[in-house]
């Protein structure tokens, strides 16, 4: 199928979808979770913009889109009663201390997200790159680059916490469990970006 055709199904994807969650969130009063549509909705708007400057490949796409439904699967799937981002996919540590269980569903999220933004961002900075550019040095950035829009994630999570008494996000482990599996993606989006130009 020609590649612009399979981006048109990616951007109808993505629509529809998020289109379905802002009316799901909607009739069960989860604003929260609408507010995440008004951004994805954002996002979306965002990614077309830079696309039309930066041609992403359409793997970059589908994962952008993949991220998309995922999240909002996060927020609105209920597996035995737990809501899905709360959802231990593997018992690798549970503490005592709240926040501090390993594996779960957004721990998962927060390394998948930073895998994808890394490429986003490898895209974004390559057509400004010279021909003798220190790759090390690039990939490095990248890394401080993909971690620093992490923590702007951070802070729109913190919004529904400062407007809405019950949300998911959690306390304070989770934010810095959330600030470590960011840089653990963007540290494997690098890898993965070296494996596949043989660069370094």
């Amino acid at each position: 199928m020609d590649k612009r055709k399979i981006n048109w199904l990616i951007l109808l994807f993505t629509i529809v979808y998020t289109v379905g969650a802002g009316i799901y969130f909607l009739s069960i009063g989860n604003y929260e979770f609408l507010l995440y549509v008004g951004i994805l909705g954002v996002l979306i708007v965002s990614m077309i913009f830079l696309h039309k400057k930066f041609k992403f490949s359409s793997w970059v796409l589908f994962g952008s889109s993949l991220w998309g439904i995922l999240h909002m699967l996060g927020g609105g799937l209920y597996i035995k009663g737990t809501r899905l981002y709360n959802y231990i996919l593997f018992d690798l540590y549970s503490g005592e201390i709240p926040g501090m269980q390993i594996l779960k569903y957004d721990q998962f999220m927060h390394f998948y997200t930073y895998v994808v933004m890394t490429f986003i961002l490898f895209y974004i900075i390559k057509n400004y790159l010279k021909k003798d550019a220190n790759w090390k040095v690039i990939f490095a950035i990248l890394i401080l680059a993909s971690v620093g829009v992490g923590s702007m994630n951070e802070i729109i999570e913190f919004i529904p916490v400062v407007f809405f008494d019950n949300t998911g996000v959690g306390g304070y482990h989770n934010t810095l469990l959330d600030i470590i599996f960011n840089t653990l993606g963007a540290i494997v989006g690098v890898i993965w970006l070296n494996w596949k130009r043989k660069l370094v």
